[in-house]
C-alpha cells in the first residue's frame, strides 16, 4: 500500500516507523534479477532473522499487528518467502546454508500463517482495525502456497525437516525437534485456514476448500509424512502427537464418514435421493405459497382491522387474509418481532464457526478417493499407536495438552469409529454381491484395529471428561463427548452381531462395562433433560445418545434378565444436611460412633438388580419432552432417521410408558398438528410422513378420551405436569403418601464405673455444652412442681395413717401400702414435645432420675411419668443435683469432655454380646447360659494369626445310617451339653470378676480371715515338727534306701497335688479329698518321707472346716481323667497301672507324645 498523499499519509493506521523498519528489511531481503529469477540479497539470512523478531516482539507482545499488516501490503509471502523455497528447494539438504535460509523462512511462514483470532480479554483497537485485512491475507497466502507452479511447497517444508527426523530420538537435539514440529505446524496451518464468513472475498472458494487441501496433500506426499510420524508416535516421535491431532481434526472435521466409504453407485444414488427430497421441499413450500399468493385480480391494497378480545383493533394488510380469521391471526403473529437481548459473554456465531464439527463439508470426486485411502491406510497402521499415545498424554495433563485437545481428541474417536463400521458395511454389502477375497479377509479380522479405544481406561476418561464439561457447561466438549460416546455403542453393537465369536465376548463384556455403572445412566438422563438453547448440533448429539443408550440397554436388559448395575447412594450425608437444616442433626442421628459412620458410608455402593421398567421412568419426564420438542421442531430439516427418533420417543411416552399426559400441551398439539395438517407441514412423499399421521391421529383420540375422563385436562393444557398433576390426571385422585413413621434417636448411656449423681452430672453436661439450658430450666420446673405435689401426697397419706390406726390394725397383713399417684410430665409446647422423642441427652436425663415412658419405642406422641416409686426425697435431690451440675459443670481428668463418657447403648450391647458358632445341627439353639466375657467363643477371644489346617473327616465303609430328625435332636442336644459341660471349666466372668463388684459382707470377711489364720498356724506348726525330726527322718531313709529301690522302680511318681487357694471352686473339693485321703492311709509312712516332700495342702469343704495332709511320697495312682467325656461313669475311681516302657533305638526315644 504506497502513499501518495499526506492525507494518505496521515491515515496510515500503521506506525510509520515501523513500516519504515520492516520495508527497509523486506527490499534487502532480495528481488528478481536480470535473469528474470529471484536472488537473494547479501544479508538474506540476517533479514530473515530481524523479520522474525519484529513479527515476535512488535505484533506478539504489543498485540499491535502492525509488522503482519506491512508484511501482508508488501507481498512478502508470495513474491519473496516463496520464491526463496522455491530456488533452494532441490539444493535444501546438500548446502548448510540453503538450509539456514529455507529453516529461517520456514519459521517466518509459521507465524504468517496461524489462524488469526483475537483474544475478547486483550484485544486491542489495532487487533480490530487490521484483523479482517490479515484474514484475508491469509487465505491469499494459502491460495499462493497450494497452487504455486514452481515449486511444491508443502513437500519443500518436510524436505528441510528431514535430516532432522532421520536422527534417532536419543541422538535428537532440541533444535531438530523444533524444525520437525516447525513443519508440522506449517501444515496444521494450510489445513486449518478456511475462508472467513463475514468478510467477503475476490477469490474463489474452491481454491482454498478442503477438496483442494486434501488433493495437494496427496499429490505432494504429505499423507504419506502423517502416517510415517503418527505410526512412529512413542517411539521416534514423542511430543508431536498434539500437532498431529489438530492435522487430522481439521482435515476430517464436518466431512460425512459413511459417504466417504460409499461406492460411486451408491453415493450418486444417496445424493440424487438428497436432490429429490430438496426439490420436494422446494415444490411443497411453493405449493403452500401459491394456495394464498395474490393473483393478477388482488393486487389491490387490502387493510382489514381484527377486534380482539379486550376491545383493542389490530390492523392487518393484504387480501390473503380475507375471509379465514386463523389465517388472519397467524399472519399478525408472523408479523411479531422481538429483538432477543443478547447475553453477556456468550461466544458469537463466528467465533464458534473454528470448532463448530457439526457442518457438512462436500468433497470431490478426486478428493473423496485420496481421503479414503488415506483413512484406510491409518486405521491399518497409526490409529492404535497415535491415541493410545494421546491418551495417555490427556490422561496425565500433560502441560502440550490444551483445552481444545481432548474434545479434539474424542471428535475423531468417534470419526473414526464411524468410519470403520461403514468400512466394515461396505465390505459386508460388496461380499454379498460378489464373493470376493477382500471381503472374506476383513470379515475373519477382529476389531483389532480400533482396540486401544474400546478398552475400559477410554471409558473412564470419557466419563471424566463428560462429567467435566457438564460440571464447566462446555457445550461444545460435551457435545464432542456424546458424540463419542454414541459411536462406541454403536460399534458395541455391530462387534456383538460380529461372526467371530472373539468380538462377541468383547462385545459383551464392553456393555456390561458400561451398564454397570449407574452414574452412567444418570448422566445420560441428565444430560437429555438439561437441554436448553445449546444449538441444533448439540441437540441432534444428546437425542442421538439417548435413543441408542435406551435401546441398546433394553435389548441388553433382556437378554441378560439378572443384571446388576452398582449404586452409589449418599443417603446418609443427604440425611444429614436434611436434619441440620431443621436444627436437629445431633438429635436424630444420636451418638453414632465412628464405626457406624465407616459401616453405612461403605453400604452407599451396593449392586442391585436392574429394573428397565424403572429406568424408563426416569427416563421419560416433562424435561425429557420438552428436549425432544425442541427437536421435533425442526422437522423440516430432519432427515428420516431423526423423524424416526423423535416419533420413536413419543411413542414411547404416550403408549409404552402410559404417560400420554405429558404431550397433553398446547404447543406439542399444535405442532403436531402443524406436521401433519400443515401450513407447512412434513411433506406427504416423504416415507416418514405416514408413521407420524398414524401416530398423531391415533394420539388425538387418545386425547379426547382423556378430557372426556378428566375435563380438568382442558386447564392444564396450558401448563407443563408436575409429578402430583400427573397423578392425579392419571386416576382421578390425589397420590396417598405413606406416612413415615419417625424413628427413635439412638439410647445413649453412661460409660460403666459412675455412681448415679455423677451419671447425672454428665448427662447436663452435655445439655449445657449443647446449649439447651432451657430444656434443664423446664426440667427443673417439672421437678419442682412434683416435688410439691409428692410431698403434699405424703403428708396427706401420714396424716391420714395418724388419724385411723384403728383400720389400719384391722388391715390384712398381706395387703400393700397405698401408692403415690404417677405424675403426668407436661412438655411446655410443641418444640419440647419433639424434643422428648428425639433429644437422647435429654431422654437419657430423664431416664437417670428415674422418669418412665408410654408407649412403643418409635411413638413421637409417647407420655412420661413420674412413677410412683420416686418419693420426694428422690425427687429433690435429683433437683438439687441437676441445680447444682448446670451452674458448676464437673471437670474431668485428661481433658475429656462430658461427651466422651456416653455410648450408644446398641452398640454396647452388640459389642458384648456373645458369638457362637453352632454346628449345621444345632439351628443356632443355645442353653442360656452366660460363660462370659472370658469364654473361648467370647469378643474378647481372637483366632490365631495363622490359617488353621482343615480336617477332612474319614469317610467310612460302611452304608450310612438314615436317622430320624428325633434322633437328630437327642445327638444334637447331647453335643450341646457336652460342649457346656468344657466351656463351664474355662475361666469367664463366672469365676473371673472384678473384686470390687462383689457386695461382700462382714460374716464373709469373718469366716475369710479365720481360714487363713487357721492355715497359717498349721504351716507353722509343720514346720516346726519338720525341724525337731530331721536327723530321725534322714537316718530311717537311708535304712530303707536299699529295701524300697526296687518298689520305687515299679512306681510311677504322681503329679503334684496343686495348692488350692481362695478362688477355687466346688469342683476340686473331690481331688482334695482324694488327696487327704491318700495321705491318711500312708500315715504310717509318714515318718519315712524326705523334707523336701512334706507339702502341706490345705482344702475347703463346704462347712469351711480346714483340713490339712502332708504327702508321705510319691504315690503311684494314676487318676482318671475327669475332662474325658466319653468315660462319664469311671471318672471317679483311682486306677493303678502299670508304667509302660519306652521304645528305644540306637540310644534315642522313638515314642511318640500321645503314647
Amino acid at each position: 500500500m504506497a502513499q501518495t498523499t499526506l492525507d494518505e499519509w496521515a491515515n496510515d493506521p500503521v506506525d510509520p516507523e515501523t513500516r519504515a523498519h520492516v520495508y527497509s528489511l523486506i527490499s534487502a531481503l532480495g528481488g528478481i534479477g536480470d535473469d528474470g529469477t529471484y536472488s537473494l540479497g547479501d544479508e538474506a539470512l540476517l533479514c530473515l532473522k530481524d523479520l522474525r523478531r519484529w513479527l515476535k516482539f512488535a505484533d506478539a507482545q504489543l498485540n499491535r499487528l502492525d509488522v503482519a499488516r506491512c508484511m501482508a501490503e508488501a507481498n512478502l509471502v508470495k513474491g519473496d518467502l516463496l520464491e526463496i523455497l522455491a530456488k533452494i528447494s532441490e539444493r535444501v539438504i546438500q548446502d548448510k546454508l540453503k538450509h539456514k535460509i529455507a529453516t529461517s523462512v520456514l519459521e517466518l511462514l509459521v507465524p504468517l500463517t496461524w489462524p488469526f483470532e483475537i483474544d475478547a480479554a486483550e484485544a486491542t483497537d489495532n487487533q480490530h482495525r487490521h484483523g479482517p485485512y490479515i484474514q484475508l491475507a491469509q487465505i491469499g497466502y494459502k491460495r499462493a502456497i497450494l497452487q504455486f507452479d514452481r515449486a511444491r511447497i508443502l513437500q519443500t517444508a518436510v524436505r528441510i525437516a528431514l535430516p532432522s527426523m532421520a536422527m534417532p530420538l536419543r541422538e535428537r537435539a532440541p533444535r531438530d525437534d523444533g524444525i520437525i514440529r516447525i513443519a508440522l505446524y506449517f501444515l496444521r496451518n494450510i489445513a486449518m485456514l478456511s475462508p472467513p464468513k463475514s468478510v467477503p472475498m475476490d477469490i474463489d472458494e474452491a481454491e482454498v476448500g478442503r477438496s483442494t487441501t486434501i488433493d495437494t496433500f496427496q499429490e505432494q506426499d504429505i499423507f504419506q509424512v502423517i502416517l510415517s510420524i503418527a505410526s512412529s508416535i512413542g517411539e521416534e516421535y514423542s511430543n508431536h502427537d498434539v500437532v498431529i491431532l489438530e492435522l487430522l481434526f481439521y482435515l476430517l472435521k464436518g466431512i460425512d464418514a459413511e459417504k466417504l466409504f460409499m461406492e460411486d453407485k451408491q453415493l450418486s444414488s444417496k445424493n440424487t435421493e438428497e436432490l429429490k427430497s430438496l426439490m420436494q421441499k422446494e415444490q411443497a413450500m411453493l405449493a403452500g405459497y401459491a394456495r394464498h399468493a395474490p393473483s393478477r385480480h388482488n393486487r389491490f391494497g387490502t387493510m382489514i382491522w381484527i377486534k380482539r378480545d379486550d376491545d383493542k383493533v389490530s390492523t392487518l394488510s393484504g387480501q390473503d387474509v380475507l375471509g379465514q380469521a386463523q389465517k388472519s391471526m397467524e399472519k399478525m403473529d408472523k408479523t411479531k418481532k422481538w429483538n432477543k437481548p443478547k447475553r453477556p459473554g456468550r461466544r458469537n456465531n463466528d467465533e464458534q464457526g473454528k470448532e463448530e464439527f457439526d457442518l457438512p463439508v462436500a468433497l470431490t470426486t478426486s478428493s473423496r478417493r485420496h481421503l479414503k485411502t488415506f483413512v484406510e491406510e491409518f486405521l491399518d497402521s497409526s490409529f492404535n499407536p497415535l491415541f493410545l499415545h494421546l491418551r495417555k498424554a490427556i490422561e496425565r495433563e500433560n502441560g502440550r495438552i490444551e483445552t481444545r485437545h481432548p474434545r479434539q481428541f474424542f471428535y475423531l474417536v468417534s470419526w473414526f469409529l464411524r468410519a470403520e463400521c461403514a468400512r466394515r458395511r461396505t465390505i459386508k454389502e460388496k461380499s454379498a454381491r460378489a464373493k470376493a477375497a477382500e471381503s472374506l479377509a476383513a470379515e475373519d479380522e477382529s476389531y483389532g484395529l480400533v482396540a486401544e479405544v474400546m478398552n475400559q481406561e477410554t471409558f473412564i476418561l470419557l466419563n471424566r471428561f463428560m462429567q467435566k464439561s457438564q460440571d464447566e457447561k462446555a457445550w461444545q466438549d460435551m457435545n464432542a463427548g456424546m458424540k463419542c460416546f454414541t459411536q462406541i455403542l454403536l460399534t458395541v453393537r455391530e462387534m456383538s452381531e460380529s461372526a467371530l465369536e472373539e468380538d462377541q465376548e468383547i462385545a459383551e463384556n464392553i456393555q456390561n462395562r458400561i451398564f454397570y455403572e449407574e452414574t452412567t445412566h444418570d448422566r445420560v438422563v441428565l444430560i437429555l433433560k438439561s437441554y436448553k438453547d445449546q444449538g441444533f448440533g448439540y441437540l441432534d448429539a444428546c437425542t442421538e445418545l439417548s435413543h441408542v443408550f435406551l435401546r441398546m440397554l433394553e435389548r441388553y436388559s433382556q437378554q441378560n434378565v439378572d443384571l446388576q448395575v452398582r449404586s452409589r447412594r449418599r443417603a446418609r450425608k443427604i440425611k444429614k444436611k436434611q436434619a441440620q437444616a431443621e436444627g436437629a442433626a445431633n438429635d436424630e442421628e444420636g451418638h453414632a460412633s465412628a464405626t457406624e459412620d465407616i459401616t453405612a458410608a461403605q453400604r452407599t455402593v451396593s449392586e442391585r438388580k436392574f429394573d428397565f421398567t424403572r429406568f424408563a421412568a426416569k427416563f421419560v419426564s416433562q424435561s425429557s419432552v420438552n428436549t425432544y420438542v425442541s427437536f421435533a421442531k425442526f422437522y423440516q430439516e430432519l432427515n428420516i432417521e431423526q423423524l424416526k427418533r423423535a416419533l420413536r420417543f413419543f411413542h414411547r411416552t404416550a403408549y409404552k410408558m402410559d404417560l400420554s399426559v405429558l404431550l397433553c400441551r398446547a404447543d406439542i398439539l399444535m405442532l403436531f398438528n402443524k406436521m401433519v395438517k400443515g401450513p407447512d407441514g412434513l411433506d406427504p412423499e416423504s416415507p416418514a410422513f405416514k408413521e407420524w399421521e398414524e401416530f398423531v391421529r391415533h394420539f388425538f383420540r387418545k386425547v379426547v378420551k382423556n378430557v372426556e375422563a378428566r375435563p380438568e385436562l382442558v386447564v392444564e393444557m396450558l401448563f407443563s405436569k408436575i409429578p402430583a398433576t400427573l397423578f392425579y390426571l392419571e386416576h382421578g385422585f390425589d397420590r396417598e403418601l405413606p406416612a413415615r413413621t419417625p424413628r427413635a434417636p439412638a439410647e445413649l448411656e453412661v460409660k460403666p464405673g459412675m455412681d448415679k449423681p455423677e451419671q447425672i452430672g454428665v448427662a447436663v453436661s452435655v445439655l449445657v455444652n449443647q446449649q439447651k439450658s432451657d430444656a434443664l430450666r423446664w426440667l427443673r420446673d417439672v421437678l419442682t412442681s412434683a416435688v410439691e405435689e409428692r410431698k403434699g401426697w405424703e403428708e396427706l397419706e401420714e396424716a391420714q395413717k395418724s388419724t385411723s390406726e384403728h383400720a389400719a390394725v384391722e388391715q390384712s397383713a398381706d395387703s400393700e401400702p397405698p401408692k403415690a399417684p404417677s405424675i403426668l410430665v407436661k412438655p411446655d409446647g410443641e418444640e419440647r414435645r419433639v424434643a422428648l422423642f428425639k433429644d437422647n441427652k435429654l431422654r437419657l436425663l430423664l431416664a437417670l432420675i428415674g422418669l418412665t415412658r408410654l408407649g412403643t419405642e418409635n411413638d413421637p406422641d409417647a407420655s412420661w411419668l413420674i412413677p410412683s416409686p420416686l418419693t420426694a426425697a428422690n425427687l429433690q435431690e435429683a433437683l438439687d443435683l441437676i441445680r447444682k451440675f448446670e451452674f458448676e459443670p464437673p471437670i474431668y481428668e485428661d481433658g475429656k469432655t462430658a461427651e466422651d463418657f456416653l455410648r450408644s447403648k446398641t452398640a454396647a450391647a452388640r459389642r458384648s454380646a456373645p458369638k457362637v458358632d453352632f454346628d449345621d445341627d444345632t439351628d443356632g439353639i443355645d442353653d442360656g447360659s452366660d460363660r462370659g466375657e472370658y469364654a473361648a467363643d467370647a469378643p474378647t477371644s481372637r483366632k490365631g494369626d495363622q490359617p488353621r489346617k482343615v480336617l477332612k473327616r474319614r469317610r467310612r465303609d460302611k452304608s450310612p445310617i438314615e436317622l430320624d430328625d428325633e434322633e437328630k435332636d437327642r445327638r444334637a442336644q447331647s453335643r450341646r451339653e457336652k460342649e457346656t459341660e468344657k466351656q463351664r471349666k474355662i475361666k469367664s466372668t463366672m469365676w473371673v470378676h472384678d473384686s470390687d463388684d462383689d457386695d461382700w459382707d462382714d460374716e464373709r470377711d469373718k469366716e475369710f480371715f479365720e481360714r487363713e489364720d487357721a492355715l497359717r498356724n498349721l504351716t507353722k506348726s509343720k514346720f516346726k515338727e519338720s525341724l525337731s525330726l530331721g536327723s530321725t527322718e534322714l537316718a530311717s531313709s537311708r535304712k530303707r534306701t536299699g529295701e524300697d529301690q526296687s518298689s520305687k522302680r515299679k512306681k510311677r511318681q504322681k503329679t503334684p497335688k496343686k495348692k488350692s487357694g481362695p478362688f477355687d471352686t466346688d469342683d476340686s473339693d473331690d481331688d482334695a479329698g482324694g488327696a487327704s485321703s491318700r495321705a491318711s492311709s500312708d500315715d504310717a509312712d509318714a515318718t519315712d518321707t524326705p523334707l523336701s516332700s512334706q507339702l502341706p495342702v490345705a482344702t475347703r469343704n463346704e462347712g469351711d472346716v480346714l483340713q490339712s495332709s502332708m504327702s508321705p511320697k510319691h504315690a503311684d495312682v494314676i487318676m482318671a481323667d475327669v475332662d474325658d467325656d466319653d468315660d462319664d461313669d469311671d471318672e471317679a475311681n483311682p486306677v493303678a497301672q502299670r508304667p509302660v516302657g519306652r521304645n528305644m533305638r540306637a540310644g534315642f526315644v522313638i515314642d511318640s507324645d500321645s503314647e
